[in-house]
């Protein structure tokens, strides 16, 4: 539920980041953005088809990418109390360009994401891993910021990209989870809080489960 102040801080938000993105400097920013993703999700492709030649499966089911709206950039910066330009947008925010990588199973994420950030141009900034330490709602995902490089016609430069690792259960949780916070009226909001957490941990045992069973399979 929308609280008034909430309200009125996101209806600013929105009034600056409609000029702001008019800019060319802050366009030109998210171009440098997508030629992010493109890098990585090239590399995570590639490593899908090794990883298949290898192991005979796919590493991930899906992988999606999306760059926060102009209006969720400057509410960000204005939360932190920061001056609205690119310079500290590029400095200050590192999840503007994020990747969502859906793995089958959560020995393929650990893999995965362990081959990215091998990779020797790339670095790795932040790690978190809400899996192994899964947040107090029920929430778990693996979460890395990379360093990478993208090659432009005036030279090189370095961008920053959050890459998200979830099995399909994990993924299915966190939408669903999502809808239901921007539900206008919720009765006995605590009960909702505490069932969907309840299916977070069934999930994750099933996960776990799935794991088992592939393991025995593969040794069978």
């Amino acid at each position: 539920m929308d609280y008034p102040e909430e309200t009125s801080f996101r209806k600013e938000a929105e009034e600056i980041a409609k000029n702001f993105s008019r800019t060319k400097e802050f366009n030109d920013l998210l171009t440098l953005y997508r030629c992010a993703i493109m890098e990585i999700e090239t590399k995570l492709r590639v490593l899908n088809e090794e990883f298949s030649l290898q192991y005979d499966r796919n590493p991930f089911e899906s992988i999606e990418s999306r760059l926060k709206s102009p209006a969720s950039i400057v509410e960000k910066m204005m939360a932190k109390g920061l001056e609205i330009n690119v310079e500290n947008i590029e400095g200050e925010l590192f999840d503007i360009a994020g990747i969502r990588v859906v793995c089958s199973f959560k020995e393929d994420i650990y893999k995965l994401a362990d081959l990215l950030v091998q990779q020797d141009d790339i670095l790795m900034l932040a790690r978190k891993d809400y899996i192994e330490n899964p947040k107090s709602n029920g929430y778990r995902s693996l979460h890395i910021i990379v360093d990478i490089p993208i090659f432009l016609s005036e030279g090189k430069r370095h961008m920053k990209v959050e890459v998200q690792f979830r099995t399909i259960a994990m993924d299915f949780w966190a939408s669903v989870d999502h809808k239901l916070k921007y539900k206008k009226e919720i009765k006995n909001p605590e009960e909702v809080v505490a069932r969907l957490k309840k299916c977070a941990d069934s999930l994750a045992q099933m996960d776990d489960e799935m794991e088992a069973i592939r393991k025995s399979l593969d040794k069978s």
